[in-house]
């Protein structure tokens, strides 16, 4: 037994001798291992950059501010739990009942509770211009009494003790020009108002991501629109008792109270964190999950030909007596090393990949640009970690098929390539291929979004079986179209024909993991142009109203200027529209699901004049109390009917059981689920509507119109008046930073996918050393070499083109079917150019390059040198 468990330690754990071996095979062999490093490394890069963003989600944020002299900040919870370790946020804040502020103050060790109120406000100057926070952070109006959780100490002035009276924080009265007893116009929603300014307040540590305007407590409630609620509390503790321990007493004594001490008080402070914080934990460790799957992948493949061009050598190993534990011992112990060496060099960039990634969500605005990143080794040893098992299992793997044959049969197979495909690899690809196509095209999914996702989807299957069958439909390919690739009136034409027709499965090598990454590419790029165009074409052709009114600064359009303008002479129809994010629960198999959607809020009164949402069935003139319209997809996904109910959770996080009163098809447009106005402005943070659409009468002048609109806002200073271009430019209320994640992650997997292509063509390339010195001894120039691996080379890309191309498309039409009803996808033509010529780059580069460093000997140096 003891014998056993030291050989199995042997087997993964080699003894100083072995890696002194190793050592001296890798120093030998160095081209051979090079293409596994970059591998491994950049495999560690991606996976330190991922798990540095998930460390610093769940272990970072930002400082609290305002409740900086709090030892505790106990906010509603912002999230609704899928299950006990997922959760999805709120988009807008959750608020907690007044008397809750009392039930927290009545917890032992609780000297007082102070609840707090946010109300966005613009501060204007004498010429109308909005004065903005620090870094265009939020002007943010709140209670007197929520100044003592910073606290703020009046440095000028006194506290505002009537309605019309406020303080202001230092800094914004230096930013606005304003002196203590002047007067400002503060705008709330639109609402413009007049306050003189009895004090100015500075904060112990002052504000970087906000400013303050502090109002009495009573007017601060009234213009947060919510008189019985809270934004948040903030908790001052008795003397001896520690944050966590009073966190815990309110967390335990107050149903429904999220109670945060030290950095998280940040979460309860400002929206933002939160959201970013729950962000990038999810798709770190979604996306993390996902690289380090291709990671181990693309590794594997990569060890599996680093190893699979030293065949002679293994099986000369095998013919002199090398026993198969022997050679597990020998390429276990060169796997640790490199291994080990490519993931610490890895983690390097690992970390500069990582701020990267943070300032394309910053950039997104998807994080603020204040989080913090926090960088430790634990990102960085579970990437050498997955690479070195990655490594070593791959290589075992590998290893074992030369392990187990004889002697006779490893000479043997070193010496011819096989020149057919397995049985279980041609099945397998071969019967892919109908599966993807039933997925994409044979209507198998639910109906609704399971359309599109299975075809997006579908489209791995059709990648996995482009690396079943890539050898063969090479093959075919070259039997067909070698003539036209490469024309035999040359003699590197001929050259490179035949050596293509006679080593299909070592050009194959390259063709296909390339025409996989252009699969991939394509389906990525084109699906995303799918979807942008679909959403273009249906907003543009629904939007019917002439003029739009926005807000240049501030939260939004107040509902008060609905009404003003729908008396101007020459106004048909006014519609606000109201934006935010909504969650869905539905019936799902055995259990429920929850899903995240787009919804706006209109006014139903002749809508279709200012917006056609292409109603299929039922009556959007019914979106009236608790009623709501769906897109298709959306009803067909939830298995919706028309006089049906739902469960909607609001923005806030509030529950209703709407009706359903429509259903119609311009969801990618306009969102997928639309409400009452009032019912949406009503469970906004702000209470505001995002823009009013103007249907004007028929043979109204246009300039007169706007002129007439003009003066019916001019009492609102942050209302202007634009064409429908202001509307179609604004982002919906999915969030207008998806893009730029998207394209993110799309870029760091093709990038890696990409690394890895020119990996295998480096090393395939490379490796035909001895292949170059004997055309050149028997007579053909380096000229013409170069010319053979140049026809080689459009035989790769034209390859990979047709392949990767032709296999995306019945993925792109089931998803254009699912997503538009059309079986017509959109093609970027940029995006299909930037395809093509990426890979024409990266294979000609690569083939290139490797071809002069394969030519560098002398041929007859070369041609007595290993394999």
């Amino acid at each position: 037994m003891i014998r056993r468990i030291r050989r199995l330690v042997r087997l993964v754990v080699p003894l100083p001798r072995d890696l002194s071996l190793a050592w001296s095979t890798i120093k030998q062999r160095k081209g051979g291992f090079v293409g596994s490093f970059i591998a491994i490394a950049a495999g560690s890069a991606v996976i330190t950059a991922c798990g540095i963003l998930l460390q610093s989600g769940l272990g970072t944020g930002v400082t609290p501010e305002r409740y900086s002299g709090a030892a505790v900040g106990v906010g509603a919870d912002q999230s609704f739990w899928l299950d006990e370790s997922s959760a999805v946020r709120y988009s807008e804040r959750v608020t907690l009942p007044a008397d809750k502020v009392a039930a927290v103050a009545a917890v032992p060790g609780v000297r007082s509770a102070i609840g707090d109120v946010n109300v966005e406000v613009s501060m204007l100057t004498p010429d109308g211009d909005a004065v903005s926070g620090p870094h265009d952070f939020p002007v943010l109006g709140h209670g007197w009494s929520a100044a003592a959780l910073a606290p703020f100490q009046v440095s000028k002035g006194r506290a505002p003790s009537a309605p019309g009276e406020v303080v202001l924080d230092a800094d914004l009265a230096e930013r606005g020009d304003v002196s203590l007893g002047a007067t400002v116009r503060l705008v709330v929603g639109s609402i413009p108002s007049s306050y003189r300014v009895v004090g100015i307040a500075t904060a112990p540590d002052g504000l970087d991501r906000q400013s303050a305007v502090f109002f009495t407590d009573e007017q601060a409630t009234r213009l947060s629109g919510r008189p019985e609620r809270v934004d948040a509390i903030g908790v001052l503790a008795a003397p001896g008792v520690t944050p966590s321990e009073l966190a815990g007493r309110i967390t335990a004594a107050v149903p429904g109270a999220v109670a945060k001490t030290g950095v998280g008080r940040g979460d309860v402070e400002f929206l933002d964190v939160g959201d970013a914080r729950s962000l990038v934990v999810e798709t770190a460790a979604s996306f993390g999950g996902t690289m380090v799957l291709i990671v181990v992948f693309v590794v594997a493949s990569t060890l599996a030909l680093s190893v699979r061009q030293r065949r002679r050598e293994l099986a000369l190993l095998r013919a002199i007596g090398a026993t198969p534990r022997q050679i597990h011992w020998m390429i276990n112990a060169e796997l640790t090393l490199v291994s080990f060496t490519g993931a610490l060099v890895g983690a390097i960039p690992g970390v500069m990949l990582a701020f990267v990634m943070r300032g394309v969500f910053v950039l997104a605005g998807a994080m603020p640009p204040d989080f913090e990143m926090q960088v430790g080794v634990l990102p960085a040893l579970a990437a050498l970690v997955l690479c070195m098992i990655s490594a070593r299992l791959s290589g075992w793997l590998v290893a074992r098929r030369v392990a187990k044959v004889s002697p006779v049969e490893a000479l043997g197979d070193a010496a011819v390539e096989p020149k057919r495909l397995g049985w279980v690899r041609l099945i397998v690809g071969v019967l892919l291929i109908p599966l993807g196509l039933l997925l994409t095209l044979g209507n198998v999914a639910s109906a609704g979004e399971s359309v599109a996702d299975t075809a997006a989807s579908a489209v791995l299957l059709f990648v996995v079986a482009l690396g079943c069958l890539g050898p063969l439909l090479l093959n075919g390919a070259l039997v067909l179209f070698g003539w036209i690739l490469s024309l035999r009136s040359t003699a590197s034409g001929f050259l490179a024909q035949a050596n293509a027709r006679a080593n299909w499965r070592r050009l194959s090598a390259a063709t296909t993991p390339l025409a996989m990454g252009v699969t991939l590419a394509a389906m990525q790029v084109f699906g995303a142009s799918t979807t942008i165009a679909g959403a273009r074409h249906q907003l543009e052709d629904g939007l019917r109203a002439d003029h739009v009114l926005t807000v240049s600064s501030g939260a939004g359009v107040s509902p008060e200027v609905v009404d003003a303008v729908r008396g101007v002479p020459g106004v048909a129809v006014a519609t606000p529209v109201a934006q935010m994010q909504v969650l869905l629960t539905f019936p799902s198999e055995d259990s429920t699901a929850t899903k995240v959607y787009a919804a706006q809020g209109v006014a139903p009164e002749r809508l279709s004049e200012t917006m056609d949402l292409a109603v299929i069935r039922g009556d959007v003139a019914g979106l009236r109390g608790e009623a709501v319209a769906l897109s298709r997809i959306v009803a067909q996904t939830v298995h919706a009917k028309v006089g049906g109910t739902t469960e909607l959770h609001l923005g806030d996080g509030t529950v209703i059981k709407p009706r359903v009163v429509a259903i119609y098809e311009n969801g990618l447009g306009f969102g997928d689920i639309t409400l009452p106005n009032d019912l949406v402005v009503a469970h906004t943070t702000s209470q505001v509507n995002t823009a009013v659409l103007i249907r004007s009468a028929d043979g109204t002048d246009s300039k007169a119109l706007i002129g007439a609109l003009r003066g019916a806002v001019e009492s609102y200073p942050t209302v202007q008046v634009g064409g429908r271009e202001a509307f179609l430019a604004a982002p919906g209320a999915g969030g207008q930073g998806d893009w730029a994640l998207n394209l993110l992650f799309q870029t760091v997997l093709l990038g890696y996918i990409a690394i890895a292509v020119v990996n295998t063509l480096v090393m395939a390339t490379a490796a035909r050393v001895r292949e170059f010195a004997m055309l050149r001894l028997i007579g053909a120039s380096q000229h013409q070499v170069r010319a053979m691996m140049n026809g080689e080379a459009t035989i790769v890309v034209l390859s990979a083109l047709l392949f990767g191309l032709l296999a995306t498309i019945p993925p792109l039409i089931g998803f254009s079917l699912g997503l538009t009803r059309s079986p017509t996808p959109s093609i970027s033509l940029i995006g299909l150019i930037a395809i093509v010529a990426l890979t024409i780059a990266l294979c000609w580069g690569a083939i290139t390059i490797a071809t002069r460093f394969a030519m560098r000997p002398g041929p007859v140096d070369a041609i007595g040198g290993r394999e």
